[in-house]
């Protein structure tokens, strides 16, 4: 059998204990190929191999068979490669590109998902990796004994919605745009490794500001902080705005009134003219 891209990867799915990236994969390729060059694949003859005349030989321990399989011999030499090893490793490219990998990725993916498969391919930013599919959630909690998740409040997910598209950002800046407290939400988001501290912001008192982890883009399905949906509400430029013209408020106009700014004669009087004085009515005699 050829060498075969996808089982490949498969095998590399379930052997690897975290993300599996590009470089990883395309290391591997490489490391086949440097050991194919340095390491021999068969054994010598057991004539050319020296001291081959010798009268004392060693016989060796007959190794247990498996089923099917005839008994093999355990030797002190390299134990020569099984002919079918040696045709799945034939045609191994020098090199694997990143758009073949992830072309095989696809492919996996959309082969789990037309067999309903229970482990679905997550594509992270550090790469791909196999996870149980969300309707046998439960019972992987079950075998690990692990509690419900917890759903996040609405207050958590606005803080957390401010710092991903305002970060890095201070308390102070969070607290502005939301106007209510934040401490109980980051608590909570550093708590589930959603936020951690990245410094100290250029300002007096040197406040601490936060950003987003990694843990942050699995949470909510996406590789780069580039794939957030634009937001207008959110958008730096419109946030600098508000806050600049919240800590210099200017007097209320014509047009925050809801007045027309077109007509000359509003309510207000022209610049030295007095309002006139009603003049109060005459109270009229008792008895009249």
């Amino acid at each position: 059998m050829a060498f075969d891209l996808k089982r490949v990867l498969k095998v590399m799915l379930f052997a690897s204990n975290g993300p599996l990236s590009v470089k990883d994969i395309q290391t591997a390729v490489s490391r086949f190929h440097e050991q194919a060059t340095s390491l021999p694949l068969e054994d010598a003859p057991a004539g050319d191999a020296p001291g081959a005349g010798a009268a004392e030989t060693t016989e060796a321990a007959p190794v247990p068979a498996v089923a099917g399989e005839a008994p093999v011999e355990s030797t002190d030499a390299l134990v020569a490669v099984p002919v079918e090893d040696d045709e799945f490793y034939r045609d191994v490219p020098t090199l694997v590109t990143a758009a073949e990998i992830r072309e095989a990725m696809e492919a996996i993916s959309l082969e789990m998902q037309a067999t309903g498969s229970e482990t679905v391919l997550v594509e992270g930013s550090m790469g791909w990796r196999l996870a149980s599919h969300p309707r046998f959630a439960r019972w992987v909690r079950l075998l690990r004994n692990e509690p419900p998740p917890v759903r996040l409040s609405p207050s958590s997910l606005e803080t957390l919605a401010v710092v991903a598209y305002r970060q890095p950002v201070t308390r102070a800046e969070i607290e502005q745009i939301r106007g209510v407290s934040a401490e109980a939400g980051i608590t909570k988001l550093l708590e589930r490794d959603l936020i951690y501290i990245v410094g100290r912001a250029d300002l007096p008192g040197r406040p601490i500001q936060y950003g987003t982890t990694e843990a942050f883009l699995e949470f909510v399905g996406i590789k780069s902080l580039d794939e957030l949906p634009a937001s207008d509400v959110l958008s730096p430029r419109q946030i600098d705005a508000w806050l600049q013209t919240s800590a210099n408020p200017r007097p209320a106009g014509d047009a925050d009134m809801g007045l027309d700014e077109t007509e000359e004669d509003q309510m207000s009087l022209p610049q030295g003219e007095a309002a006139p004085v009603e003049a109060a009515p005459a109270e009229k005699p008792e008895g009249s």
